[in-house]
């Protein structure tokens, strides 16, 4: 057929594909599959269906009578090469115009496990794989319901990846879910293979250090926010969900403290601001105490410290400087290490160079322990860690060159910065600036689940009302 001879040498390699003629009725038919990505069985059946009719007067009754078993579609030629490059297979007629896609997908996928990322001691275990049929059947799987809308895109001039914005219909407000769908069309690129290539549309300043758009890689934890009237953007090939609008507070949030008690919930939040707090200011307080304002330090503790700083060559500031850059190269070299040899290479490493420094008199044991409390910190927030390692770098600058009084101004610029961030239309900084009392009862506090009867403010919901009780 010409139609078939036309796809098969648009492509660069003709013998990608793979036609078979065949008879069904009077008509004479061909299919057109990539071998890689089909199933055989599938073909089989497929074909012998085929073989086997007796007439098929046009598209209509072969895939009423014939396939009427199989998930075919009746698509135009114009869609053909792309539903073969998809793992489709496509049947031709001859004389017929359009053709008929056949889902006979069938590659390799990693099975359904608990996400490393996302670790829980209570509550569901199931994270996201890389296949995308199986992430929107995870949400689907937990929101039964007739208003989960599922939007599918193609993305990329030539990956032409699938990606999936899903929303909850009288929850999501519309003019979110418009603004999210065009952004992600008007992305003009060759392919994505990662969720995070659509991240900078997404986001109001690409260029901030703080993130706008969260990520997730659990499906109960995209499932509540898609009912907290957020929009959920799933792509194929990637693990990892993002939803829109995003709040500052999420990253001290997790999936966990909905399934526990609401007082212990509520501790490991305050637990987890406290220890970010740390991570990022604790080693620019260290230095500028040590540097300027020895008369806050406690008397014993500043000759102790003093004890431990004798014959370091390095000012305070630099020798905290060093021992970060230490500690970066440490936890870099143990992730990029194959994992037989990472953990111990890490653990070793820290020790003897840790150890060595302290002995050799290049650095002190009070600055290796501030960075490695600081460094530990940082993981109490995985989302924020990126950020959080810039800032308590920047803040160890701004202790060492301006003091305590230069800390108070970097706090004060930062906290205006953060109120000037927006997700989406959402404050960053929302429950707290601006005050929503309403949004408090899950933001630092956790209250009862049977509490929380109104969905946030903050994102605009037109449905404020979740629960009645």
């Amino acid at each position: 057929m010409d139609r078939v001879k036309a796809i098969t040498e648009s492509f660069e390699l003709p013998s990608t594909l793979v036609a078979r003629e065949f008879g069904v009725g009077k008509k004479k038919a061909a299919m057109l599959f990539h071998p890689d990505m089909t199933d055989e069985l599938i073909l089989r059946s497929v074909l012998r269906a085929c073989v086997a009719a007796n007439k098929c007067s046009g598209y209509e009754e072969l895939l009423r009578e014939i396939l009427a078993v199989s998930e075919a579609e009746i698509s135009d030629d114009s869609k053909a090469a792309q539903k073969i490059l998809s793992g489709d297979a496509v049947i031709f007629l001859d004389g017929a115009s359009g053709c008929i896609v056949v889902n006979a997908k069938k590659w390799d996928k990693r099975a359904v496990m608990e996400p490393p990322t996302e670790t829980v001691v209570r509550g569901p275990r199931e994270g996201f794989v890389e296949d995308f049929k199986t992430n929107v059947t995870l949400i689907e799987k937990r929101l039964r319901t007739r208003k989960l809308a599922v939007e599918k895109l193609n993305i990329g001039r030539e990956g032409n990846t699938a990606v999936a914005v899903l929303y909850v219909g009288g929850i999501a407000k519309k003019e979110l879910v418009k603004d999210v769908i065009s952004k992600i069309k008007a992305l003009d690129i060759d392919a994505i293979s990662d969720s995070h290539y659509l991240v900078p549309c997404l986001e109001g300043r690409p260029n901030s250090i703080f993130p706008q758009v969260g990520t997730a890689e659990k499906p109960d934890v995209v499932a509540s926010k898609l009912l907290e009237g957020r929009v959920a953007v799933i792509v194929d090939g990637s693990p990892i969900a993002l939803t829109v609008p995003f709040l500052l507070i999420e990253n001290f949030h997790s999936g966990e403290d909905y399934y526990e008690r609401a007082s212990f919930a509520t501790f490991l939040r305050v637990l987890r601001i406290i220890a970010i707090s740390l991570a990022i200011f604790l080693p620019g307080l260290y230095v500028a105490d040590l540097t300027y304002h020895y008369e806050v330090v406690p008397l014993k503790l500043l000759i102790t410290v003093l004890n431990a700083l004798k014959g370091i060559p390095l000012p305070p500031m630099w020798e905290i400087l060093f021992i970060l850059l230490l500690f970066e190269i440490i936890r870099e070299a143990s992730i990029r290490m194959p994992k037989s040899l990472g953990t111990a290479m890490s653990i070793v490493g820290a020790l003897v160079l840790g150890d060595t420094a302290v002995k050799a008199g290049i650095i002190s044991s009070p600055g290796v322990m501030i960075i490695a409390l600081s460094s530990i910190a940082l993981y109490t927030a995985p989302a924020l860690v990126g950020t959080s390692s810039l800032l308590r770098v920047l803040f160890t600058l701004i202790g060492g060159l301006g003091g305590l009084y230069g800390l108070i101004l970097g706090v004060t610029v930062l906290i205006f910065y953060l109120s000037s961030l927006n997700s989406m239309g959402a404050p960053c900084l929302a429950p707290f600036a601006p005050l929503i009392k309403n949004d408090l009862k899950d933001g630092i506090v956790r209250r009862q689940l049977l509490s929380l009867g109104t969905r946030p403010e903050a994102l605009g919901s037109p449905n404020k009302r979740r629960l009645r009780w």
